[in-house]
């Protein structure tokens, strides 16, 4: 059951919310200015009643953004997804269609799931014409101040990208669930974060080769493990050890002629992540109107 709808199109030469219907556990709320008001970028924050998602509760919602409009979906906090009674599942579905030379920018902050949790999230993206799209997907193991980590029994989350016909341009699962030979803290090794960012078109290109390189200069600095040196201090004491990598980022292209990109992270910390976030989308201030993670 549709739990909630936004429609965002040109009015007056201005990117507007048009349509804006949400029913419980889901909100919306349409701030009137974000940023500069010379920017024409809409901002939508999505809420739950009681700061959370419940056990049980069952999400589902639509966006349409529409021909020339700048549309951002975020949240006020972390997504908290309480524990589950007994086998419940709560679940959260968006599907969006961005047509045009629409953007629509997907970020969020991280989902935290508490202990016992039991949840599943998809986004499927239908990309029309020249359009483009931001998706940030990230979530954290869990309250550490209660000493909770990865302490969650399931988290599936699915991001699905189509162009136009329905031909499918990017299909993505993560699944962490509870095993009965290791637990999913033990197979995280000490990592505290998982995130996803996905660019596609052309309002993202200037940014895809900048954030390749800016990985790439990451992992250089980051895994040292394989240079001469290293190799060298190995094969003279056996006992000589690597730290791990507090950090770890990979990037990939996608699509026909490698139009979009792909970035996976581990992290040991959220602030990290924020930071790495930051600093990749600062550029995208002048067409959303503040920094992102700011």
């Amino acid at each position: 059951m549709e739990t909630g709808r936004v429609v965002v199109e040109k009015v007056g030469g201005k990117s507007t919310v048009t349509s804006c219907y949400s029913k419980y556990p889901l909100k919306f709320i349409v701030p009137n200015k974000v940023g500069n008001s010379k920017c024409d970028a809409v901002w939508i924050y999505s809420l739950t009643y009681g700061g959370g998602i419940v056990s049980g509760d069952s999400i589902s919602f639509k966006f349409n953004v529409g021909d020339g409009c700048n549309a951002v979906l975020t949240t006020q906090a972390s997504t908290k997804v309480y524990k589950s009674m007994g086998s419940k599942c709560s679940e959260q579905v968006l599907e969006a269609r961005v047509s045009g030379d629409a953007l629509l920018a997907i970020i969020p902050d991280p989902v935290t799931c508490f202990s016992t949790a039991r949840y599943t999230q998809k986004q499927v993206f239908k990309m029309v014409g020249d359009s483009s799209l931001l998706m940030v997907d990230w979530v954290t193991s869990g309250r550490h101040e209660s000493g909770e980590k990865w302490d969650f029994d399931m988290y599936k989350s699915t991001n699905n990208i189509f162009i136009e016909d329905d031909e499918p341009l990017f299909l993505d699962t993560v699944l962490l669930e509870k095993g009965s030979i290791s637990s999913i803290a033990e197979r995280m090794q000490g990592y505290q974060v998982i995130a996803m960012v996905v660019f596609w078109g052309p309002k993202m290109k200037h940014i895809q080769n900048k954030v390749q390189e800016d990985v790439r200069k990451i992992m250089t600095e980051q895994l040292q493990f394989s240079s001469p040196a290293s190799v060298h201090k190995r094969k003279r004491n056996p006992d000589y050890c690597i730290n791990q990598p507090n950090f770890i980022a990979s990037s990939s292209v996608f699509g026909s002629e490698g139009k979009g990109v792909v970035v996976r992270i581990v992290a040991a910390t959220t602030e990290s992540v924020y930071q790495f976030l930051r600093h990749q989308l600062a550029s995208l201030e002048p067409l959303l109107g503040v920094l992102p993670y700011n």
